[in-house]
């Protein structure tokens, strides 16, 4: 696996065990209320993804690997994930505010109930996202980066 594939891969599965503690969290039998501890700890752990990290990824996947997918013939790929990253942006702009709310322990009645709906709308899609650029995307830049390239855009990234 490239040193790029294995960052993703990395931030892919930190993104998953945090998706699927907040949906744990929020869904079912048990789950948190308005006050709890928890609620304060993992929302604020949301507000982190989707400022800085998901962001991050994404924008460095559309600048610096979905071109070059395109570049190879794998455009549709590119295209469909890039829509998937706008969608998901949408997402998270209207889910964002309330998860800072949830951080700061203001989150209540109505807007925890929207809140909880946009976590549980976030979560089905970055699943299924991470599903297949784990499926599709890897394997691609694995064959399509040689060592240079992938050294290159593995420190430009760590940079960012």
């Amino acid at each position: 696996m490239r040193q790029v594939s294995q960052i993703l891969d990395t931030e892919h599965r930190a993104a998953l065990d945090l998706l699927g503690r907040l949906e744990q969290a929020l869904s079912g039998r048990s789950r948190v209320a308005a006050g709890d501890p928890r609620l304060a700890e993992l929302s604020a752990a949301l507000v982190v993804l989707l400022e800085h990290d998901t962001s991050r990824h994404f924008e460095f996947e559309e600048s610096e690997l979905f071109t070059r997918l395109t570049q190879a013939g794998e455009g549709n790929i590119a295209e469909l994930l890039t829509e998937e990253h706008e969608a998901m942006r949408a997402v998270a702009s209207e889910l964002l505010p309330l998860a800072r709310a949830g951080a700061a322990g203001t989150l209540h009645g109505a807007a925890l109930e929207s809140y909880r709906l946009g976590v549980l709308e976030i979560v089905e899609r970055q699943v299924s996202h991470i599903q297949k650029e784990t499926m599709a995307l890897l394997p691609l830049l694995d064959d399509l980066l040689d060592e240079a390239i992938d050294s290159e855009l593995s420190m430009r990234y760590a940079s960012s």
